[in-house]
């Protein structure tokens, strides 16, 4: 790694994860596609991931969670390691007492593996279904946020606007984690989840891609957190910055292109037909070329993946986790074994769990010569003293 890459890293530790909307063919049984999303994170949690964040949508098709929080209970008791967080929950789509409600109870039920990430709601046609304005879905989130995080702290809430009340509201239980339950805030191009980090000293979770444009966007992002909370008289760290991409890989890069023919042209469609924002557009008809040449995706061998994040904490300025957007392009097995590569040899790169070992072997090949020498030595004494042992048994 390079010198400038490892010191954009908080801690010198990047952590790894999933964001899992998630991503379903249309043409599956969809009770089968839940399960192996279940099956997914179980994989994970072997494999030593640090956290998997499980998406709200309620229209589309293709995303088919519809209650995070209920996904992340059953996930709780099939996992024993990994965090698991709301990615996101739509805060316009609730009440804030509601959902501080639920947010105590998982943080309890998991044992604090729990984190809780909110948004304004990513599709227009989940909006619309509820009657939703989307020019007011930002404002919204915010006013909601404003009472969860006051509830969250144990504080007694009376607030009214256009689309809520909450009189002298108060939880019944407070958080696990201490002081507060770990929280996030989606932050895409537009500055408002930024802007809401940084005024409550939260995390944030930033998708939207990593082209060059993209990161120099989250980058910008970065920034008015960090003045929000200035602002505000909190502090935001860059260990608590997810950023999220998109990756695949095998053991060639061949075997890799080969793999996401699978499902990659349908998750395009998706975005270009359904998605408020479309990855790929819609006059682009190979976006295998598009993804990778832009730089928005990966798709290739381990040692790639590890040039291409050093590229992303170069381009953002350094973040905490990086989070992989679950996209099942390539089939069941392939998609285990990407997971796989990444665990077995791109954490290591970047956590460092391999420095002592190569220290050892280095240490242990430079003194090989002496080494071998003493050992040597030391059979041939032992050889010399049994020899020596016997010649004065034949003489008694």
């Amino acid at each position: 790694m390079t010198q400038s890459a490892l010191s954009l890293i908080p801690n010198n530790y990047l952590k790894f994860g999933i964001f899992l909307a998630p991503f379903h063919a249309m043409n599956e049984n969809p009770t089968q596609a839940m399960r192996r999303d279940m099956l997914l994170l179980e994989h994970l949690d072997g494999l030593g991931y640090h956290e998997a964040w499980v998406g709200e949508h309620h229209s589309g098709g293709m995303e088919i969670i519809a209650c995070p929080e209920m996904f992340i209970a059953g996930a709780a008791e099939r996992t024993k390691h990994i965090r698991l967080g709301t990615g996101v929950v739509s805060l316009p789509y609730h009440n804030p007492f509601t959902v501080a409600g639920r947010v105590t109870q998982l943080d309890h039920m998991t044992g604090g593996r729990f984190m809780f990430g909110v948004g304004p709601g990513a599709l227009t046609g989940d909006a619309y279904r509820m009657g939703i304005d989307p020019a007011e879905q930002r404002r919204m989130m915010n006013e909601s946020l404003d009472a969860v995080v006051r509830l969250l702290d144990g504080e007694l809430v009376s607030m009214k606007t256009d689309w809520f009340h909450l009189q002298d509201a108060r939880i019944q239980i407070p958080s696990f984690q201490q002081p507060r339950v770990e929280m996030a805030v989606a932050c895409a191009r537009s500055p408002s989840g930024a802007l809401a980090a940084g005024k409550h000293g939260i995390g944030m979770l930033s998708i939207g891609g990593t082209s060059d444009d993209a990161l120099a966007a989250h980058a910008n992002n970065w920034r008015m957190c960090e003045e929000a909370a200035a602002e505000n008289g909190q502090t935001v760290t860059r260990d608590k910055w997810r950023l999220v991409t998109l990756m695949h890989v095998a053991e060639t890069r061949e075997k890799a292109r080969q793999n996401v023919q699978f499902g990659l042209e349908e998750w395009a469609k998706y975005f270009r037909e359904i998605a408020t924002f479309p990855i790929v557009p819609a006059e682009i008809d190979d976006p295998y070329t598009y993804l990778t040449e832009n730089k928005m995706a990966l798709i290739g061998t381990p040692d790639d993946a590890i040039a291409y994040i050093e590229t992303l904490l170069e381009g953002a300025g350094g973040f905490g986790a990086l989070m992989q957007l679950a996209h099942n392009w390539a089939n069941w097995e392939n998609t285990k074994e990407s997971y796989e590569l990444l665990a077995r040899y791109v954490f290591p790169h970047f956590q460092h769990l391999n420095r002592l070992r190569d220290i050892s072997y280095d240490y242990s090949h430079e003194n090989r010569d002496a080494f071998v020498g003493e050992a040597a030595k030391a059979v041939q004494t032992e050889i010399d003293n049994y020899q020596e042992r016997k010649k004065g048994e034949a003489a008694e």
